[in-house]
């Protein structure tokens, strides 16, 4: 018997668009013409696939009035228990300390503002990718450099009143300065004069006095002479055929606009970071796959749908806010619901205050009321009369 032909297979398939995901229909029509090349498949078999894809989808679809945020917590509140509590440990790259486990997923839900390790994996162009050098090279371009990290001698010359600097040629030579141009960046941050003689500089602060000295030395100690700022540390490591540089700290902005880089590959930790610079869209993403990745790294398997709707609900305002009573549960409208979760006799206060009502539309405020909760049969209102 002769099978369909694959446009005909492809336009049955797309009948489906508007009831299932443009990703399930596509995995769908080219699994059928990949076996449809190998072994034919009769029309009646076609409309029975399509049929039982259709009912499979809408079978696994949520019932309305299922308790979707209790088994999202349930569902990563149990695994998260059996989660290391060691916060750092070398994973991929040895050189680099990774925040892991239980410490990570709370950093993730919490969106703290800033990582306790911040990192970067940054993805060269295939001309710098695939040469150790020129990757090296690149790192060492967006390493940081302070002054007190490139000075072989410091010296506080009390008797001319000056700030004497000898610098270390190999640590200036690898970033590509000279002395000169070591000189101008002084100039230029301290508003003050700068003498350079060979390697060694000269700073006179504007007045000749002890106390505007030491605070000269101090400024000038934290100065950046080179790198991007936030680059702390790197470390360039083989992967394939390619060279990826692994960074401590991250500085997403500066890092993509850089004409070496891969921006469609490069990845931060910095969850606010990601928001901030790529939208709101891109801060879900990165909340989802960091949380997949911490609880995949400890072998704990959690369906994905759940951190989407951790992530979502994180997210739904158009800014990330923790799960907390700083975010997300600090802000529900009902008192109940948050005076049940932490500070419960401020939040009353506030709310006697304010003259605050409760609806009690939500489950936690039903809870204390001791009334139905609005889920599953409870989310249903049914009046009978008498016929």
């Amino acid at each position: 018997m002769a099978g369909v032909a694959p446009k005909t297979i492809k336009s049955k398939v797309r009948e489906l668009r508007e009831d299932l995901p443009p990703s399930i229909v596509k995995e769908l029509e080219e699994s059928l013409v990949r076996v449809g090349r190998k072994k034919a498949i009769t029309r009646k078999q076609l409309n029975k696939i399509v049929k039982t894809v259709k009912s499979s989808y809408q079978d696994s679809l949520v019932e309305p009035g299922e308790a979707v945020g209790t088994v999202a917590a349930q569902s990563i509140g149990e695994p998260g228990t059996q989660m290391t509590l060691r916060t750092f440990h070398h994973a991929g790259v040895a050189e680099l300390d990774v925040t892991l486990g239980l410490p990570r997923l709370i950093e993730i839900v919490d969106a703290r503002r800033s990582p306790k390790a911040e990192l970067m994996e940054i993805h060269l162009k295939k001309k710098y990718a695939k040469s150790k050098k020129k990757a090296r090279d690149f790192a060492q371009e967006i390493e940081v450099l302070m002054l007190e990290d490139a000075v072989s001698r410091t010296e506080t010359d009390l008797i001319n009143m000056e700030f004497v600097v000898t610098l270390d040629r190999d640590t200036i030579s690898k970033k590509g300065l000279k002395p000169t141009d070591v000189k101008e960046t002084l100039k230029e941050e301290l508003d003050t004069e700068v003498i350079a003689q060979g390697f060694k500089l000269r700073v006179k602060p504007k007045k000749p006095e002890p106390p505007e000295l030491r605070r000269l030395v101090a400024k000038a100690k934290g100065i950046q002479l080179g790198g991007v700022e936030g680059i702390e540390r790197v470390v360039v490591k083989a992967e394939g055929n390619k060279y990826v540089v692994y960074t401590e700290g991250s500085n997403l902005e500066e890092i993509l606009a850089h004409p070496k880089v891969d921006a469609s590959q490069t990845t931060t930790n910095h969850i606010r970071e990601v928001e901030k610079v790529l939208g709101i869209e891109a801060g879900r993403n990165a909340i989802i796959e960091e949380a997949v990745d911490t609880l995949e790294e400890q072998g704990l398997d959690v369906d994905i749908r759940h951190i989407m709707l951790v992530a979502d609900i994180m997210t739904n305002t158009g800014e990330i806010r923790q799960i907390g009573r700083h975010g997300v549960s600090g802000e529900k409208a009902s008192v109940l619901a948050r005076a049940a979760f932490e500070v419960t006799v401020k939040h009353l206060l506030k709310a006697c205050a304010r003259g605050e009502e409760d609806k009690l539309d939500g489950i936690v405020e039903n809870v204390i009321a001791g009334q139905p909760i609005p889920l599953g049969t409870g989310s249903v209102e049914l009046e009978m009369t008498r016929g």
